[in-house]
């Protein structure tokens, strides 16, 4: 297996990708992983770290060639093979590619996956390890033309072979989703639509949804959207104008930041539209879409006009479509005339799954 993982910057690949590794040979997988990055400055002692995306372009393009080789060569040789890089550079050569067609034809992929993070994660590492020389509006540019780019580099090598976006999220559930991705593919894969911005003062729905995407999570390959939440960044960014304030307080990988309130403002736009493409892809690389409708402190049910749009598209797309309806109220036709099956609890649908699913 040969599975190409892109990614932008800020995202701590390596460390991700070892720990990857280290789960894969818990269960009898030995995993070659190759770091493009580390295997340039090996290969060009005199770059002083950091700096290669300085050198000309012409040297930076030869040194890449000669890596990826390399590890064409490796992988004749490795029965597990993962290959760490990007997709593309953005620096002040402007935007030029990180990878070379001819080459990873050579090398014949399995699989492509391309990870990604939120804006705040990003801006935290980065801000550690390049300073400020960005802003949250080249972060989310940066994220999106990876995972483009990445797409069309599978397109153009072999269509036919899987691409997945994955978001980094909890390291720990995300290491085992792309574990199974790789080496379970008989696993079904699901895409998990529950509420999310309406809901999120709400502790014990929130308790119910995390209790659901748990289970999910214990049987299915799962796509899951709160492994990147943003929303609540333009909902922080009001509340900071009503008080006057200049920016945003948020923890992000455990710790406190500040986020430039104007930064925030200019990226609300690309937040929204990226997640409304972003959980569209979700649902396609899926199965099937599984979603949970928990019921409010009132009584009805917290259906959002975010989760009837996945349920259409998952119907439009001929995926299976699973409703988990809680409240006492009847669901619409809107969701009963797409859904597959509907359950009112969570052990029921997870009966249902085991039969189903389970050989």
């Amino acid at each position: 297996m040969r599975v190409i993982f892109t990614g932008m910057v800020g995202l701590d690949k390596k460390s991700y990708l070892a720990n990857l590794c280290q789960f894969a040979e818990r269960k009898n997988k030995h995993i070659l992983l190759c770091n493009v990055g580390d295997m340039m400055y090996a290969e060009a002692p005199d770059i002083t770290a950091g700096k290669i995306l300085d050198i000309p372009i012409k040297r930076l393009s030869s040194l890449r060639r000669s890596v990826f080789k390399d590890i064409i060569a490796k992988s004749q040789k490795a029965s597990e093979l993962f290959v760490n890089t990007h997709a593309t550079f953005r620096w002040r050569h402007g935007l030029f590619p990180a990878v070379d067609f001819d080459q990873v034809r050579k090398l014949n992929p399995d699989m492509y996956i391309c990870l990604i993070d939120g804006v705040a994660a990003l801006h935290t590492r980065l801000s550690k390890e390049h300073g400020g020389e960005h802003t949250l509006k080249d972060l989310i540019v940066w994220r999106e033309e990876e995972l483009i780019s990445t797409e069309m580099l599978r397109n153009g090598i072999n269509e036919k072979r899987p691409f997945y976006c994955l978001a980094r999220g909890s390291e720990k559930q995300t290491i085992d989703t792309a574990y199974k991705l790789i080496f379970e593919t008989q696993t079904p894969k699901a895409y998990l639509s529950f509420p999310m911005t309406h809901v999120a003062d709400m502790q014990d729905v929130k308790k119910e949804i995390k209790k659901f995407r748990g289970r999910m999570k214990k049987f299915f390959i799962c796509f899951d959207p709160a492994d990147i939440e943003e929303t609540y960044l333009p909902h922080y960014a009001k509340i900071a104008e009503k008080n006057n304030k200049n920016y945003i307080e948020i923890t992000a990988l455990r710790e406190k930041i500040r986020l430039n309130l104007k930064e925030v403002k200019q990226i609300e736009k690309d937040i929204h539209s990226q997640i409304y493409a972003r959980d569209f892809m979700l649902i396609d690389q899926a199965d099937m879409i599984i979603s949970f409708i928990p019921t409010l402190p009132d009584g009805k049910a917290s259906i959002s006009s975010g989760v009837e749009r996945e349920l259409q598209h998952a119907y439009e797309a001929s995926k299976e479509v699973y409703v988990i309806w809680t409240a006492e109220n009847q669901p619409s036709v809107f969701v009963t005339q797409t859904a597959t099956k509907v359950f009112t609890h969570i052990d029921n649908a997870m009966d249902f799954f085991k039969k189903k699913f389970s050989h």
